[in-house]
This record gives structure tokens, sequence and C-alpha cells, in this order.
């Protein structure tokens, strides 16, 4: 039988993963692995609207994923544990993998 409290972590950790069934998620989530940004830089870097990249952050932040942290007029976003860059980076890895068995595999079977 589960506890509340393990039962509050599932809840948290579905809430994380719903946050992150958008691949602009996953890419903000991979810039911000990389370095602290603005919202102004990563619609830049992503080459997207600020109001979209903006929408994308407060769903992250609702969720835990991200945290903010304000200078001056800048709001600068950074992940919320270095672990989430970790997995992420680990199922990539998972997915590229695949990918290239699924390519390999097709390439063999002609």
């Amino acid at each position: 039988m589960h506890s509340e409290r393990e039962r509050a972590v599932y809840r948290m950790q579905s809430d994380f993963c719903r946050a992150l069934t958008n691949p602009i998620r996953l890419e903000i989530l991979h810039l911000l692995g990389e370095d602290e940004r603005t919202v102004t830089v990563l619609a830049t870097l992503m080459k997207l609207r600020q109001a979209n990249v903006s929408q994308h952050l407060a769903v992250m932040r609702r969720s835990r994923i991200i945290k903010e942290r304000r200078e001056g007029n800048n709001v600068y976003y950074s992940l919320a544990n270095a672990k989430i860059s970790e997995a992420c980076r680990m199922i990539r890895g998972i997915m590229t993998e695949q990918l290239l068995k699924e390519v390999q595999t097709t390439r063999s079977g002609r």
C-alpha cells in the first residue's frame, strides 16, 4: 500500500512528465541545461515569438521544472535541479539509440 507521500510524489512525477510532452519545452530544457537565460535570449535562439516561449516557461514553472531569478528588469530562467538535464540527456540517448537501430534494421532488411 502506498502512503500519501508516495502518492504525492506520483502526482508530481505525472505533472512533470506531462510538462515535458512538448518538443519546444524539451528544447528549452536543453538550452537551460547549458546556462540560465532570459525569455528574450531563448526566443532568439529558438527563432520563436517571445510570447510563445513565455507560455512554455509558465507551464514548466508550474510543474517546478524551472525556476526564475529577477535581476533589475530581467528575469533569468534556469533548471530547478541539475538532474533534470541529466535525465533528459539520458532519455535523448535512448531515443537516439532506438532511431539508429531502426535505421540499421531498415537498411539490412532491403
